[in-house]
């Protein structure tokens, strides 16, 4: 069985895979341009990546800022060693415990796919601001628990597909979700790909300014069943979103 690197199953022919393409991989993408436009170009700048896995995204997002300075964290040791072969300086630690940065450290902070993962999502938050620079910027991208596919699931009685994946027997009360065993050597789903909070872009918003994050805006991806354009008009119900929001607003 073949995966992709968000973890779901390839379908290699049929309309599974023509809707999976469309729906994860596509708006994906979309997500990852969004975080993209939210970036600011500033050679000076210091990047942290927060679950930077082989660090070729990363990279990405340090060419986009044009910064040399980049730093990430990972606790894959073989994803560590490509990251820091491609440039990044890699520390392995838990994001659920204090970072191993010292305060104000970073210019720009940024974590896709990551919080939703996390158990001490309070940690999470404020060690970001704790290593921010006043002025500096976090972009903390996510899925969306008000996004329309998990409200449309909830309203025929199934578990919303951004939280079926909740057990290492893999999908959990949805029988359309994408998530499914990503090991068939160990029939299991890996808890490294289990969500265990997701929000909605409300909350994340609450949840960002109670730690002192302010001057907030939002990107999103993904308005099924309608065009992705709907999801700019409507970020609160897209299924992506990638929120950029500063430790201050003085030099904004």
């Amino acid at each position: 069985m073949e995966y992709n690197q968000l973890g779901y199953r390839i379908e290699k022919v049929g309309i599974l895979r023509k809707i999976q393409k469309f729906w994860v991989d596509g708006v994906a993408d979309k997500n990852r341009e969004n975080i993209l436009k939210l970036l600011d170009f500033n050679p000076e700048a210091k990047l942290l990546d927060l679950g930077c896995d082989d660090g070729l995204w990363t990279q990405r997002l340090a060419d986009k800022i044009g910064t040399k300075k980049v730093y990430g964290v990972e606790v894959s040791d073989d994803r560590g060693k490509e990251a820091t072969a491609r440039g990044v300086r890699v520390k392995k630690c838990d994001l659920n415990e204090k970072f191993t940065f010292e305060d104000e450290s970073f210019d720009v902070i940024h974590s896709n796919q990551v919080i939703e993962h996390l158990s001490d999502t309070d940690n999470f938050i404020s060690e970001m601001y704790r290593v921010l620079k006043p002025g500096g910027y976090i972009i903390l991208s996510t899925v969306n628990l008000s996004g329309w596919h998990n409200i449309i699931s909830l309203i025929f009685g199934y578990q919303p597909f951004d939280l079926s994946n909740v057990s290492v027997k893999g999908n959990i009360g949805n029988p359309f979700s994408f998530w499914n065993k990503n090991s068939e050597a160990e029939g299991a789903l890996s808890k490294s790909w289990q969500h265990i909070r997701v929000f909605t872009t409300y909350a994340l918003f609450e949840f960002l300014k109670i730690y002192g994050f302010e001057n907030l805006s939002v990107k999103s991806s993904g308005y099924y069943i309608l065009p992705n354009f709907f999801s700019n008009i409507d970020p609160k119900h897209g299924h992506y979103i990638a929120i950029k929001a500063y430790k201050n607003s003085d030099l904004n």
